[in-house]
C-alpha cells in the first residue's frame, strides 16, 4: 500500500489552480478477482485496517466507525455490499475514506492498486441489465484501459440507501 498511498498523496498536493487535473483520475482497487475504480476527487484518504467499533442495528455491510483525527467515520464493507462472500480483515486490507455531502464514509476493500487516468473517451455507460444485480446498480462506467476494462462506481449510489443516514 505504501507505493499507492504515496501516489495519492502527490495527487492531493497539486495546485488548486488547476481545479480539474483530477478530473480524469481513478483509484483502483481489488474486491475478489475484480477491479473498481473510484474518482480520486471524491476521496480523502486511505488508511491501513484498524479497530473497529461495531454499531447495533446497523445494515450488515456497515461494520461499524473508526474515529479518525477527531471524526467518527462509519464503515462499509464494499464485498457484504454488492452481495460478495465476506471474507476475514487482513493487512493487505485497506480503507478509502470518501467526502459526500459533507460526510465522510470509509470503504473496507481487499487491497489497492494503483491510480490511473481514464479519459472521458475511454469510459463507456454503466450496460442495462435486466436482473437488476446489486453491483450494476452502483456502476458509473465502465473504463478501458489497453485492454482491460475497470469497473467505476458511482460514490452517491453506493452510500444510498434506506437504511443509511447519509443523505443530500
Amino acid at each position: 500500500m505504501g507505493a499507492v498511498k504515496q501516489t495519492i498523496d502527490d495527487i492531493f498536493l497539486v495546485d488548486d489552480d488547476d481545479e480539474n487535473q483530477n478530473d480524469n483520475k481513478y483509484l483502483l482497487f481489488n474486491l475478489g478477482r475484480e477491479i473498481f475504480g473510484l474518482k480520486i476527487s471524491s476521496i480523502i484518504q486511505i488508511v491501513e485496517m484498524q479497530k473497529i467499533t461495531e454499531v447495533p442495528d446497523m445494515p450488515h455491510y456497515i461494520k461499524g466507525v473508526i474515529n479518525r483525527r477527531g471524526k467518527v467515520i462509519p464503515l462499509m464493507d464494499l464485498r457484504l455490499r454488492f452481495d460478495m462472500d465476506g471474507r476475514e480483515y487482513d493487512d493487505r486490507n485497506c480503507i478509502i475514506i470518501v467526502s459526500v455531502h459533507e460526510s465522510f464514509i470509509g470503504f473496507i476493500v481487499d487491497t489497492v492498486a494503483e491510480v490511473h487516468d481514464i479519459d472521458e473517451s475511454n469510459i463507456e455507460p454503466s450496460p442495462n441489465f435486466k436482473n437488476d444485480s446489486v453491483k450494476d446498480r452502483y456502476i458509473s462506467g465502465l473504463g478501458k484501459i489497453g485492454d482491460e476494462v475497470k469497473i467505476l462506481l458511482d460514490v452517491e449510489k453506493i452510500i444510498s440507501d434506506k437504511d443509511l443516514d447519509i443523505e443530500k
